[in-house]
């Protein structure tokens, strides 16, 4: 089993930046692709970004491309999303993931969940 506990969720100004922080513990973390997700009110849960296991490589849903950063700490057992230049429609709660395979992240079927962090952006 993996646990995953995410943090650094909050209310923010559009315009502003959050970084996230996904805590694992239970298995080998550097064994693991992960992955954010998120899902606003009233709306599917959606990918957000992966990175591989080493960090070389990494994938964004592009409505965020070029504002989020996905990256990890293998050292530390800890995944990032740096969020910059928030818009009200980034409004979620945010879930980390993890997966033996990328793929499946990307294809929103990771292996273990976190319980999730809430973002909200003001207009």
């Amino acid at each position: 089993q993996v646990q995953l506990v995410e943090s650094g969720g909050g209310l923010v100004q559009a315009g502003g930046s959050l970084r996230l922080s996904c805590l694992a513990s239970g298995r080998t973390f550097s064994n693991y692709a992960m992955g954010w997700f998120r899902q606003a009110p009233g709306k599917e849960r959606e990918f957000v970004a992966t990175i591989s296991v080493s960090g070389g490589m990494t994938y964004y849903v592009d409505s965020v491309k070029g504002r989020f950063t996905i990256s990890r700490d293998n050292a530390k057992n800890t995944v990032y999303l740096q969020m910059n230049s928030l818009k009200p429609e980034d409004t979620a709660v945010y879930y980390c993931a993890a997966s033996t395979l990328m793929s499946r992240l990307r294809a929103q079927r990771p292996d273990y969940w976190g319980q999730g962090t809430q973002v909200t952006v003001s207009s």
